[in-house]
């Protein structure tokens, strides 16, 4: 056995640095593959991100829907990762001075995610696996390395160097953990995307029946193909998505089930999709809109919905409006990842076309869209209306329960605001003078618009040509063309809906029940 020797050296900030990312990228990759036998959302990065959002203050989460818009929740992520390699680095540098004190560090780190495992809804003592797991395997991992790092150098080895291992060894041990890694988080992948096959599977079989209720044609004229307008119907790739679901549910349809049931239901029912698509479909075009929407702002889209009139469902099941008697007002839909959301009863059984949607613009819902069946309620914004994935309505009051964003400071009842916008000429655009289309869209869901109207400069108002109308409950197109003079100019614009009422001026933000105020845009034209 070849003698060693203790040189008294420690290895330097550097390689701690080192051996710190190393052991958390062993734990992070090896909780990934405990979470694809648990579930999906039971991983880390995936519970530590679901428990910042429900945590963060409303300002907050505007603003980063305002900032980074849809790549929000990959902002967050990458976030998340970022600490967490700060915390690797310090645990790793702590370890070469203090061995004990940097595991305790790398280990906590799992606690943490575990605590916030526990903390999202649905959760169950399985959802703390994944991160205990990878916070033992870092701790370990972080061990194993700065021990090597730390070994005596043998005797007669050259004095030159500043740490005792031999580096060439030291560097097959990383790259043997790098391997091992990659590979365990390569097969939790894979075994994730695995668990969803079936869900995958039941989409691709899924064939919708055709409405019992066919929606009208688009009228010829609600597409006036002005260029850089938004298009009538929003194609699904296109069509928007807020919420805080940082891993899309994925749920089978053969094993979903949807519960209703709470004070006044006189007979609670438990569907499963087949028994839900044997009722009569009633298809509908319907503009949704998104409380965080500003001024101007793209959370709004306009589809083709297929689904089962809501209405009936509560009726078949007992239930009857306040306004008839019944004794609950608020409607909470639970999705499957826990999600609340609270509509008013009389808004969905006062004879607007509110659906359990299955289909969206001739296809079964998209996955991030809702799949297998989400609510869609004409004329409230999404967060007290539009529940994705859903799983069970409940009947109760407002006064005895708050809903998920309820709590985070947003209005209990929220009716869409009417709003107007331009998306032609886009903002800060350079034009060449003369006749330049001044177009947009327009909506006041369950309420319909009636006139639109632009201004330039603070000047008067001139009224837009609308669009043919597709019922109350969709945008409209509008177009007013302009002749632009050299110079810098601002363009407003306003809606008036078929109540009569005019989009207000006034400037509010999103929180709590949606923004207010006219559109404007500044733009040049040349000389």
């Amino acid at each position: 056995m070849t003698p060693v020797k203790a040189d008294g050296r420690r290895p330097p900030r550097m390689l701690g640095a080192v051996c710190g990312v190393v052991a958390a990228g062993a734990g992070l990759a090896l909780a990934e593959l405990a979470a694809a036998a648990v579930r999906p959302e039971s991983s880390p990065l995936t519970a530590v991100g679901g428990a910042v959002v429900d945590r963060t203050p409303a300002g907050l989460k505007e603003w980063a829907i305002r900032e980074f818009g849809t790549a929000d929740k990959l902002v967050l992520i990458l976030g998340i990762v970022a600490v967490l390699g700060a915390v690797a680095v310090a645990a790793g540098v702590l370890a070469v001075r203090r061995l004990t004190l940097g595991i305790a560090l790398a280990a906590g780190f799992g606690v943490i995610g575990a605590v916030a495992a526990l903390s999202r809804p649905e959760a169950t003592w399985r959802d703390a696996v994944p991160s205990l797991v990878g916070g033992l395997v870092a701790a370990g991992v972080l061990y194993l390395l700065v021990t090597a790092a730390k070994r005596p150098r043998p005797v007669g080895a050259p004095p030159g160097g500043t740490w005792a291992m031999d580096r060439r060894g030291f560097g097959r041990l990383v790259a043997a953990t790098l391997v091992v890694s990659a590979g365990a988080g390569y097969a939790g992948r894979r075994l994730g995307a695995f668990g969803s096959a079936g869900a995958t599977a039941s989409r691709a079989n899924l064939v919708l029946p055709a409405p019992a209720v066919p929606a009208p044609p688009v009228p010829a004229g609600a597409d006036l193909r002005v260029p850089g307008v938004s298009r009538f119907l929003t194609p699904n790739r296109s069509f928007y998505r807020v919420d805080t679901a940082l891993v899309v549910p994925r749920v089978d349809a053969d094993t979903w089930r949807l519960r209703i049931h709470g004070e006044g239901v006189a007979r609670p029912l438990t569907l499963d999709l087949r028994q839900l698509l044997a009722r009569p479909l009633v298809e509908r075009d319907i503009t949704l809109t998104c409380v965080s929407n500003e001024v101007g702002g793209p959370y709004a889209g306009n589809a083709r919905w297929l689904g089962v009139r809501l209405a009936d469902l509560l009726r078949e099941a007992g239930v009857r409006p306040p306004s008839q008697g019944g004794p609950a007002d608020q409607l909470v839909a639970r999705s499957v990842d826990g999600m609340t959301l609270g509509t008013p009863v009389e808004a969905v059984m006062d004879g607007r076309d509110a659906l359990l949607a299955v289909g969206m613009n001739g296809e079964p819902l998209p996955f991030a869209h809702g799949f297998p069946v989400r609510m869609v309620v004409p004329g409230l914004y999404g967060y007290v209306s539009a529940c994705k994935w859903l799983r069970e309505l409940r009947l109760t009051t407002f006064t005895a329960y708050d809903a998920y964003w309820v709590r985070r400071s947003w209005a209990q009842q929220a009716p869409v605001k009417t709003q107007s916008r331009i998306d032609t000429p886009r903002a800060l655009a350079d034009l060449a003078p003369g006749r330049v289309p001044v177009a947009g869209v327009a909506w006041a869901q369950h309420r319909g618009i009636s006139r639109v109207e632009v201004r330039v400069d603070g000047g008067p108002w001139r009224e837009a040509r609308l669009g043919d109308a597709d019922g109350d409950d969709t945008w409209r197109q509008w177009v007013w063309l302009w002749e632009a003079t050299p110079g810098r100019h601002t363009l407003e614009v306003r809606a008036t809906d078929r109540t009569g009422a005019v989009q207000t001026g006034e400037r509010q933000g999103t929180v709590p029940d949606g923004a207010t105020g006219w559109h404007s845009v500044a733009v040049n034209v040349r000389p």
